[in-house]
This record gives structure tokens, C-alpha cells and sequence, in this order.
């Protein structure tokens, strides 16, 4: 009985097998439904057409645009009519494997190959491509290593090897999984593709696109066109996503770019007659400005520029784009050329280089706040498949070999739009890989470090994925991430009398070279500023605003500084008798009372304000800390404030407007039991005398 059952099973099986023939479109196949053959034969002729454009633009390595799609939308119609034609289930696979639903394309593949596994020798190159992203690397390897010996790798070669080594390489950095989580952020994303996250520096607000139903006419495809939109992080959580609207968000496609880092300003790409351009829209109190061209007649670049980012110093913009010479979209840069001693010219653009460009495609670019690590995403450099994201450092004039970031941040999917906070504890990015919602969803990616000794077993869930909880609270040692060295100074400023917000210019100066190497302002609406400083400099901060007295900060930062974020209100005060300001970019060196060379931009800013208020007359004061003696520390104030008033009666402030006066250490600012206390109570102060 057991031997008859096995019998049928095989018999049956074979039957069952021989049923899944390959049926052609011809008449004979089909002899009462000549007319709907006639039709879908005229469908997969005109999907025909949109699919060899739209592969021809991938060997060439350029944008297929929406011709996959259109291909798709053709084939779909004859498939519904005959859904077992080998080279049909073949094309149709082919699309999938270049939209955001590349999941989709294998089954279509595998029933090609059932159908007739000789169907086209580019079946298995397509079979490679879907194993790969399917994580099924040694099946993969199989198909592309058959295609190699086909004619048509004479074509598809470049693409066949970088597949190959992506495949050997892809299961080591898939097992050396990387300590990071990486969460889908459902609150902000739709089924439609949302991408380009831009993220202020202190990680607080979100702008990025997305291709949502938004109240415009949808295309042929029932997709809508790119809008930009903005979310708030209050309390842990982001807030229900806004369409930012008009003028940014129009009824054409908008992309979002990057984020000033003062959070002020925004870079976004848009057409401009036929070409996609990079435009700038400035935040002015609570609205958007009318979007302008960021590099009006950059020399030498005519293609397509698209997601851009700015540098710390504001003097560079990297990019995309299309007009690179080593194939697909590359990164670029250009920069503010001096002339008349102002930044008011972009020079040409510049490749990043071979060591970041590659013959593939390049598809975003992200330089983090501290001014030297380049983010970037990539088809080259061996990915473990599609795009994937890359790290590099600026070291001695040049970018170094790119590092992968690894699984899970890159998948076998397509991996973009890496934007980090600051600290370099957070980022995000896009994806379309599986779990998402639909097409390519934002997800945020939390850094941990490398592994320690645990000492006590408790879950920690402050920061971990709900899915996965960790077990790593009491160690010997503080959790390590890739530190950031740069201060993020924050804040809002505010009349010190009315409370009420202050539009007020922002320079901040390199003291070593006495010159302004940034220019910004708080928001007119709610006073609030954003500064990013990377480390290696001595920072003059002053803000001002006409009718006020200036404010200053020092921020002097070594090298090897970390990270740290600073949240602090400044109070502008009127110009009115009694009004006091510390002079917190004045320098001496110790126990000495020269002014040093550091201290005159803050000296020049003093200056401009008594020939701007020519009635003026202040009283200088030095103070010090309490160390040393009381008789010592009133000589060396008393020195100190005469060295300003003599340095400032150089500069052509008349001496009767001005007084000097040392305290010591007797007007104590902050505890002198810290050295921090200590550097606080030791200043340079004026205060207003007459006006």
C-alpha cells in the first residue's frame, strides 16, 4: 500500500509539474480571445519600449526616470491576460528589481524560471539580483557566476563583479552586526515614499519629503508629487508631520536637501526649466522664504544638482549630481571665492574625489557639524546591495577610504539619506527595505558602542528598541559612541527687560585670525539661535542689535574637545546708565596685563559701538579671581583695565569717555571654589556711565 501511495505522489507531481508549461501570445494558444490576445500583445510591445529605455539608462548609469514603471504598468495589463508566459514574468521581474519594491521581483523570476529556465540569459542575472536582496547570497553567487560566461556580460560586467565581491563580502558584515538599533519612525511615515531627513544639530526638528497624498492631481501611476514636510520632537515623541506649504511645497516636485546648521535656512532642490537646481529658503520668524538659487552660475556645471548639504564655516555646499565625469551621479563641492575681501562668488565645482566617487551611482551626501566626516551613500565600494551608506574623515587635505557602516544601518535594500545629530549619538536615514511601510520610510538609528562588562543585569529602556530591550545599565564604564568633537551653543535671546524675543545678528569670529567666519541671526519671532562649533578653534561669540549693548561668549576648543551642548538665554540690555556687559573675548596671559592679539575683535566691536553712540562714557573694571593676595589681584586689575582703555584710546575712543577701574577680587560673578567659577570671576567688564 505504502509503495502504491509513493507511486501516485510521483506520478501526481509530475503531472502537476508538466502543467506549468510556458504558453505563449500567439493565436493558436488563444483562439477565442483574438481580440484581448491582440491587446496584450500591443501592451507588452509598448512595455517593450519603456523597458529598453529604461535599462539602456542603466548600463549607462543614469536615471532611469519612470520608465520602469511605465514598463510595468504595460506588462501588468498582459499578465492579468496570460499569467504564464515565461519572458513576461522575466520583464515584469526585471522592473520590480529597480522600483521600492524590489521584494516583489523574485517570485516573478522564479516563475520565469519554472516556465522555461532558457528563457533570456539575463534571467539569471536578474535571479542574482533578487537572491541578493533576499539575504540568499550563495544562490546568488551560483546565477551571477553562470552569467559571467554569457554574451551579455560583456555588457553587464561592471555591474556582475561589483554584485560578486558585494556577495562575498556581504555575510561577514551581516555577522559582525553592528551595536545600533535601527527603528521604522511609523509616526511620520506614509505607504508613499518618505526620504531626505534633515535634522537640526541638536537633533530637535525634522524637515524632510514625501510623496503623500497631498491635495494635487496624482500622475499616472497614482503616485503624488514630492512636498516637504516638518515635524517636532516633544518629550521622546515626533509630533504629527506638517505640509511646511507654500513657498517651499508647490504643486511640482520639491526635495528637501540639509539643514543650516543654525537651523535658519534649508537647501532643496526643485526644476528650473527642465533642469533640477539647488535653492536656498531662509526661516524669517515663523514662514519660509521664497526658495533662491543657492550658487547662481556656478562655472562648469550643467546637469541635474540635487540633495545638497552645507559645512560648518557656511563658506562650502557638497552635492549630487549628474555632470560628474566618472559615471552615474557623483558628489561634488564648491565653495565662496574671496574677492574685494568679501565671500560673494561660488567657484567651480569640484569632485569629491576617486576615493568617494564611483562609476556607480552616489545618491546623498551629509557632512556631520564637526566639519571633518563625510556621510554618504553609495551602489560602489561593494555594498550589500543597492545603495549603501559610508563614513569618511577629512585627514591632511583629503578624504579617506570610505567605511561601510555595516548591518544594520545598510541592508541588501537601498540605504540613503544618513543625517546625524550632533552629538553622533543619533541619526536617521531612508529606506525601502522590508518591515516598512511602503516605498522608502525614515527610520532613526541610536548608536551603542562597543560591548563591556556587565556588573549588575538590569534592562535599560531610556534609549533601547522596544523590540529589543538591553541588558547593559550597570558597567564598569560608560557607554562609548563615535564622539563628536563640537559644542553646540543654543538658546534664545530676549530684551532683558520685556522678556520678549530679539532678532538679533550673530557673528562668530576666529579670534586667532581676528576674523568673522560665520554671520547668522536669532529668529525674529522667537529669538532662538543654533550654533555649531567644531573643535580646533578659539570662538569669539557677539550678538547684537542696534539699541542694545552687545553681548559676547568665548568659546576656546582644543582639538581633542567632546562633545557638549550649551542651553542658555541672553539678555541684550538697553543702552542706559547702569547697564553692565562682561568682555568675554578679552585675553591676558596669566599674572600679566597686555592685551593679547585675540582680544581685538572684541575690542573693535566696543569700539564700533562708542563711535556709533558718540555721547557714550563707560567705566572699565578688571576683576579677578580670589587666588593670590587681595593687594596683588588689585594691581593686576586695576593694569588690566588701564591696557583696555589704552588700547582703546589707539583706536580714536577720546580718553574723557572712558574711566578705568580694578576691583580685584571683590565682585565675585560665580563661586570661586571651581575652576570654572574661577575663569567666570575673572573679566573685563564696562558699564554705562552716561549716555
Amino acid at each position: 500500500m505504502k509503495k502504491y501511495l509513493v507511486c501516485f505522489v510521483l506520478i501526481f507531481g509530475l503531472k502537476v509539474f508538466s502543467t506549468a508549461q510556458n504558453i505563449e501570445f500567439k493565436a493558436a494558444n488563444f483562439k477565442e480571445k483574438k481580440e484581448e490576445l491582440k491587446q496584450a500583445i500591443a501592451d507588452i510591445e509598448a512595455g517593450d519600449a519603456f523597458l529598453e529605455l529604461a535599462n539602456q539608462a542603466i548600463i549607462d548609469v543614469k536615471s532611469p526616470g519612470d520608465n520602469f514603471k511605465k514598463a510595468l504598468k504595460a506588462y501588468e495589463k498582459a499578465q492579468k491576460f496570460n499569467p504564464d508566459n515565461a519572458a513576461l514574468n522575466l520583464k515584469i521581474g526585471n522592473c520590480y528589481l529597480f522600483t521600492n519594491e524590489k521584494e516583489k521581483a523574485k517570485v516573478y523570476l522564479e516563475k520565469a524560471q519554472t516556465l522555461d529556465a532558457e528563457v533570456d540569459e539575463m534571467l539569471d542575472f536578474y535571479l542574482g539580483m533578487a537572491y541578493q536582496i533576499d539575504g540568499d547570497y550563495k544562490k546568488a553567487l551560483k546565477h551571477f557566476n553562470t552569467f559571467k560566461d554569457s554574451k551579455q556580460n560583456e555588457i553587464y560586467g561592471k555591474f556582475t563583479s561589483e554584485y560578486i565581491f558585494a556577495c562575498k563580502d556581504a555575510p561577514e558584515l551581516i555577522e559582525n552586526k553592528k551595536r545600533v538599533w535601527v527603528d521604522n519612525l511609523s509616526e511620520l511615515n506614509s505607504p508613499n515614499d518618505d526620504f531626505g531627513p534633515c535634522i537640526s544639530v541638536d537633533g530637535e526638528t525634522m524637515i524632510f519629503t514625501s510623496t503623500r497624498a497631498n491635495g494635487h492631481t496624482a500622475d499616472e501611476f497614482g503616485e503624488y508629487d514630492g512636498d516637504i514636510y516638518i515635524s517636532y520632537l516633544k518629550e521622546g515623541q515626533w509630533t504629527k508631520p506638517e505640509n511646511v506649504g507654500a513657498p517651499l511645497s508647490t504643486d511640482k516636485n520639491e526635495g528637501a536637501g540639509a539643514f543650516s546648521y543654525d537651523g535658519q535656512r534649508l537647501l532643496l532642490y526643485k526644476e528650473d526649466n527642465g533642469q533640477l537646481d539647488i535653492y536656498e529658503s531662509k526661516l524669517k520668524g515663523a514662514s519660509w522664504s521664497e526658495p533662491e538659487k543657492k550658487m547662481p552660475n556656478m562655472p562648469d556645471m550643467t546637469g541635474d544638482e540635487t540633495f545638497a548639504c552645507y559645512e560648518p564655516l557656511d563658506i562650502k555646499v557638497h552635492f549630487i549630481t549628474d555632470g560628474g565625469s566618472q559615471g552615474g551621479t557623483n558628489i561634488f563641492m564648491t565653495g565662496l571665492m574671496r574677492i574685494a575681501n568679501r565671500r560673494n562668488a561660488w567657484g567651480k565645482g569640484q569632485s569629491a574625489g576617486h576615493k568617494i566617487n564611483t562609476k556607480f551611482h552616489e545618491g546623498s551626501v551629509f557632512i556631520h557639524p564637526d566639519g571633518k566626516t563625510m556621510y554618504f551613500s553609495s551602489q560602489g565600494h561593494r555594498s550589500l546591495g543597492g545603495f549603501d551608506i559610508y563614513k569618511s574623515e577629512w585627514v591632511e587635505g583629503q578624504w579617506t577610504e570610505p567605511i561601510n557602516l555595516g548591518y544594520p544601518i545598510n541592508t541588501t535594500y537601498d540605504d540613503l539619506f544618513f543625517a546625524g545629530t550632533a552629538s553622533g549619538k543619533y541619526a536617521y536615514i531612508a529606506s525601502n527595505r522590508e518591515g516598512g511601510k511602503g516605498g522608502l520610510d525614515l527610520y532613526k538609528v541610536t548608536f551603542w558602542g562597543p560591548e563591556k562588562q556587565v556588573l549588575v543585569d538590569s534592562e535599560d529602556y531610556l534609549l533601547a528598541s522596544i523590540a529589543e530591550p538591553v541588558k547593559d545599565v550597570h558597567v564598569a564604564s560608560a557607554v562609548t559612541v563615535d564622539k563628536k568633537s563640537l559644542t553646540v551653543f543654543k538658546g534664545k535671546v530676549i530684551d532683558h527687560i520685556s522678556r520678549k524675543p530679539i532678532d538679533a545678528a550673530i557673528d562668530i569670529t576666529d579670534n586667532a585670525k581676528n576674523e568673522v567666519i560665520v554671520e547668522t541671526n536669532s529668529n525674529s519671532a522667537t529669538g532662538k539661535f543654533l550654533l555649531s562649533l567644531p573643535a580646533g578653534k578659539n570662538y569669539g561669540i557677539a550678538v547684537k542689535k542696534d539699541g542694545y549693548l552687545f553681548h559676547s561668549e568665548n568659546f576656546n576648543l582644543p582639538d581633542d574637545s567632546e562633545f557638549s551642548l550649551i542651553n542658555k538665554d541672553i539678555e541684550l540690555k538697553n543702552i542706559e546708565v547702569g547697564s553692565k556687559i562682561a568682555l568675554r573675548n578679552v585675553f591676558f596671559e596669566t599674572g600679566k596685563a597686555d592685551v593679547q592679539p585675540d582680544s581685538y575683535a572684541e575690542l573693535d566691536r566696543l569700539v564700533k559701538l562708542l563711535n556709533d553712540v558718540p555721547n557714550l562714557k563707560i567705566e572699565l573694571s578688571g576683576h579677578t579671581d580670589n587666588v593670590g593676595s587681595e593687594q596683588t589681584n588689585l594691581k593686576l586689575s586695576q593694569d588690566r583695565a588701564d591696557a583696555v582703555m589704552n588700547h582703546l584710546v589707539k583706536k580714536g575712543i577720546v580718553g574723557s569717555r572712558l574711566t578705568a577701574k580694578g576691583y580685584g577680587s571683590s565682585q565675585p560673578v560665580a563661586e570661586n571654589t571651581t575652576k570654572e567659577g574661577r575663569q567666570q570671576n575673572r573679566r573685563t567688564e564696562f558699564e554705562i556711565i552716561a549716555n
